[in-house]
């Protein structure tokens, strides 16, 4: 990966040289401790970095590593019941390795890789998809059926797909597209924080939900859940 190198702190915000090449919004690791931060300006090699975790003794001179991808979460099944911090840090899985305290610099998966999910396929080798499709579901609880769907950018032809227990990680389905290109699909998608989820429709609600919580009901008003998008 390139890296870049510190040259000014003022509290959260760091600036970095040598950052040709970086885009608007990449995560990157910032000094000896990896901090999380996201690059929110550009000016020529300079890039102007916001780090989510405290940068005392973060100095000038230390590295700043790009990693040439958008700051991103993990969707999919384990997310309910867990707990994360504003950059999808599992807060739990932390506590059990390290205490109540989270060291700086800290990185885990947002989803457990070992946990086995049970995929049940409800489509067939041959089918065409597009995007949004719904290739299979995981009973991620006894009232939540997870929908796997196919990714935003992928569509084409199913070569493969198969039933079973996967972790997260594990390929279910294979998409092969109009070029050619075989697309392995798994249970999870990685999905940048500021780009909006497509959606093929957006229902407008007719009513409220009243909660009885005058604070909520008027500066905070809800929708009843079957108001979504589809």
């Amino acid at each position: 990966m390139k890296q870049g190198k510190i040259i000014r702190v003022a509290g959260p915000l760091v600036v970095a040289s040598d950052c040709l090449g970086a885009k608007m919004y990449d995560m990157v690791r910032v000094g000896q401790l990896g901090l999380v931060g996201e690059i929110i300006e550009l000016n020529n090699d300079l890039a102007y970095i916001q780090v989510y975790e405290d940068t005392t003794g973060v100095g000038p001179g230390e590295p700043v590593t790009l990693t040439e991808q958008p700051l991103s979460v993990e969707l999919g099944p384990g997310l309910l019941g867990s707990i994360y911090d504003g950059i999808q840090r599992p807060l739990n899985v932390i506590r059990d390795e390290y205490g109540d305290f989270v060291p700086r610099g800290i990185s885990r998966p947002a989803l457990d890789r070992n946990k086995k999910w049970t995929f049940v396929p409800l489509l067939k080798k041959g089918d065409q998809v597009v995007r949004g499709d719904i290739i299979g579901y995981v009973q991620e609880s006894p009232l939540i059926e997870h929908r796997i769907l196919v990714p935003p950018t992928l569509e084409g032809e199913i070569t493969e797909i198969k039933a079973g227990e996967f972790s997260v990680d594990e390929i279910v389905c294979r998409v092969k597209t109009q070029a050619g290109a075989v697309a392995g699909l798994s249970l999870h998608q990685v999905w940048p924080v500021r780009r909006q989820r497509p959606v093929k429709e957006r229902t407008m609600p007719v009513e409220p939900l009243v909660t009885g919580q005058r604070i909520l009901d008027t500066l905070f008003p809800l929708v009843p859940s079957e108001h979504h998008a589809k």
